[in-house]
C-alpha cells in the first residue's frame, strides 16, 4: 500500500506516489503542479501523456529525452508537418514507444494544437478559458482522494476529441492539467504545498 506522504533522502515530505524513485522525486519537485504557460511545455506533455496511455508514467519519463529528439524539441509546428516518412522514422526509434497509432495520433494532435494556437493565441490561453483564468488548488490529505477524472477534464477531453485529438481522454486530460499546473493536487503536508 502506498503511503500518502513519503520522505526523500533530503527529509522533505512529498506526495506518496513518488515512492523512492529519484526520477519521480525530481519530476514531483520541479514540474508536477507548476503552472506551465508556454505552449512548448504544453505540447511536450501532450505528446508524452498520449504515449503513456496504457503504460506507466515512469516509463515515459525515462524516455523523455529520446522523445525530445524524435519530436524536434517538441515544436508543435514542426511536428504538425511530419509526413509518413516521419511516422516510419518514429516507429523505428528504439528510444520511444513505437506504437504506430500513438505516433500518428501525436502528429494529428500537433495539427489540432497549432490550430488552437492560431485561433486563441496560445494553447495555454485556450485551457485557461475552462478555469475562468484561475488554476485550481485542491487541498487533498490522502492520495485516494485525488480523482482520476473530473467534470472539467471530461469537458476539455470532449472538446479536444471534437477537434480531432486522439489518445487523450478525460483521465489523460486530468493528468495533463496536474502536470502543467492548471490543477495543483499536491497533498497537504507535501513540501511543495508548504512552499506555495
Amino acid at each position: 500500500m502506498m503511503s500518502d506522504l513519503v520522505h526523500g533522502p533530503d527529509g522533505r515530505p512529498r506526495c506518496g506516489w513518488c515512492g523512492d524513485s529519484p526520477i519521480y522525486r525530481d519530476y514531483h519537485d520541479r514540474e508536477w503542479g507548476r503552472l506551465a504557460d508556454d505552449d512548448r511545455t504544453q505540447f511536450a506533455f501532450i505528446v508524452l501523456e498520449s504515449a503513456q496511455a496504457g503504460l506507466s508514467w515512469i516509463t515515459i519519463l525515462k524516455q523523455r529525452e529520446a522523445y525530445r529528439r524524435a519530436y524536434r524539441d517538441f515544436d508543435p509546428e514542426i511536428v504538425a508537418r511530419f509526413t509518413d516518412a516521419d511516422v516510419g522514422r518514429l516507429a523505428a526509434d528504439p528510444g520511444i514507444v513505437r506504437n504506430r497509432r500513438k505516433i500518428e495520433a501525436s502528429i494529428g494532435n500537433a495539427r489540432v494544437f497549432v490550430d488552437i494556437v492560431e485561433r486563441h493565441g496560445s494553447f495555454a490561453r485556450w485551457l485557461r478559458e475552462f478555469f475562468d483564468g484561475v488554476p485550481v488548488v485542491n487541498h487533498w490529505t490522502k492520495l485516494e482522494h485525488i480523482p482520476a477524472i473530473t467534470p472539467r477534464s471530461e469537458r476539455i477531453a470532449k472538446e479536444l476529441k471534437s477537434r480531432g485529438f486522439r489518445f487523450f481522454g478525460p483521465t489523460i486530460t486530468y493528468a495533463h492539467l496536474q502536470a502543467t499546473g492548471f490543477v495543483d493536487d499536491h497533498l497537504e503536508g507535501c513540501w511543495r504545498r508548504l512552499e506555495a
